[in-house]
């Protein structure tokens, strides 16, 4: 006798999952990260992926191997604390916090005592321990650069942190755009708690803030009693000019909880982060700790540690550059100036100014980073770049994902870091097809 097949499951409504999961900035991540791979034939200009340079499997082992021997006989250490400390749970906060205090001091002159940093599972979860410790009520509220990057935002949502967008400029965030931001949150009832910005060649922009306007973020900040989330990946990365000074290395009244990450400048596969929370916390009691150790708490209860061989890894590219990434990087610094330049030469030959003009064509010159804006006069939006993958073989990212007012519809991002030259010409050529059709269509 056949027995009945169970019945299937019955599936779990959408509606009565948590609200964020409805959110479109929740998919915006996975499609930068999976986009590729449904479009394997297609030049991509989509996901900000760094270089792999000249990386090789082997370099893991070295880097593993120049960390334990840093531990035995710089510091000191037994073979069984060696042992200990790569196998097992370890320090919530991290365990290579004092090489990267000494990091960030020479490659940034920015000066805080190691137990002033949180080493996280990625930039990603410094972003989620740092809003859950802030955001206490409903009525804080988050300002965010806009457009802005999706994963500040898409946490926010998970978190049910109230965003407040404040335009972005040519040259970044203007710090008159914050104050109305402020006052106008205020208005509303809301406690504007944390500004977030990527100063140096942001993400998805491109943009850059001048030193005078971050000097005067630092002033409003103290002021209107508001805390800066610098989130600073791209910094290292300079096209033209010098580089900047961080926020964070500005800062003489502990106004800014500065984001960090190896991903760009040592090792994307690690997954290794960090936050400098040096601010103050004063309980009911009076006693006085570093906002890192709050974070801890928090971390205990996400991923509980960092993993020990990813910072040991991490650690032993540190210890092998002498703690100065900067001068470690110079190699992929020029590789992303070509790539930027190339870039930016390949889209003015297809569309020289009298073209483009004509067209309504424009885009952005960032001065370094991965990233630049086109302005298109057609909907540049998802089934637009299904059409530009299937079609022209070429990918890029819809800007309108990096709005929180609905902005962005004609406009899209372009990313010049995981290409080379050649391919980036290619692509280019590709891309003015795409364009050039689209124009035709919608004028037709």
């Amino acid at each position: 006798m056949t027995q009945a097949a169970p019945p299937l499951p019955q599936a779990l409504p959408l509606a009565e999952l948590h609200a964020s999961l409805s959110d479109p900035v929740l998919d915006a991540m996975n499609f930068l990260n999976e986009v590729v791979g449904r479009f394997p034939d297609a030049i991509s200009f989509a996901p900000g992926r760094p270089t792999e340079g000249d990386f090789e499997p082997e370099d893991l082992t070295r880097h593993l191997q120049t960390y334990t021997t840093y531990l035995e006989k710089t510091l000191g250490w037994s073979r069984d604390r060696v042992r200990t400390q790569l196998f097992q749970y370890g320090r919530t906060n991290g365990v290579i916090h004092e090489l990267i205090a000494r990091t960030v001091a020479n490659d940034e002159g920015i000066r805080v005592p190691p137990e002033a940093i949180v080493v996280t599972t990625g930039c990603q979860e410094a972003m989620l321990l740092v809003l859950r410790a802030l955001f206490a009520g409903p009525e804080d509220t988050l300002l965010v650069s806009s457009p802005c990057y999706v994963g500040i935002t898409g946490v926010a949502r998970l978190l049910g942190v109230r965003v407040r967008p404040v335009p972005e400029g040519p040259a970044g965030p203007d710090p008159e755009a914050v104050l109305a931001a402020v006052r106008a949150a205020r208005a509303a009832g809301e406690r504007p708690r944390a500004f977030y910005v990527v100063p140096d060649f942001a993400n998805p922009s491109g943009a850059s803030m001048s030193v005078a306007a971050r000097e005067r973020l630092l002033d409003l900040a103290a002021r209107e009693d508001l805390l800066v989330l610098e989130d600073d990946p791209y910094g290292f990365f300079v096209r033209t000019g010098s580089a900047r000074p961080t926020l964070k290395a500005l800062d003489r009244g502990r106004r800014v909880v500065h984001l960090g990450s190896f991903a760009k400048t040592a090792l994307p596969g690690a997954r290794v982060g960090y936050a400098i929370a040096d601010q103050e916390v004063v309980g009911p009691d009076g006693r006085r700790t570093l906002l890192a150790d709050e974070l801890s708490k928090i971390k205990s209860m996400t991923t509980v540690n960092t993993s020990a061989v990813s910072q040991a890894v991490v650690g032993g590219i540190l210890v092998e550059h002498d703690c100065r990434l900067r001068e470690a990087n110079s190699a992929a610094v020029a590789y992303y100036r070509t790539n930027m330049d190339t870039l930016l030469g390949e889209l003015e030959r297809h569309f020289p100014a009298e073209r483009r003009a004509g067209l309504g064509i424009s885009w952005n010159r960032p001065d370094g980073g991965f990233f630049l804006v086109v302005d298109v006069p057609f909907a540049a939006d998802h089934q637009a770049l299904e059409l530009s993958a299937r079609a022209f073989g070429v990918l890029w990212t819809p800007m309108s994902d990096f709005h929180l007012d609905g902005g962005g519809t004609r406009r899209l991002r372009l990313s010049c870091s995981s290409q080379s030259p050649e391919t980036i010409v290619e692509g280019v050529a590709r891309l003015a097809a795409f364009i050039t059709a689209q124009i035709s269509e919608t004028t037709a």
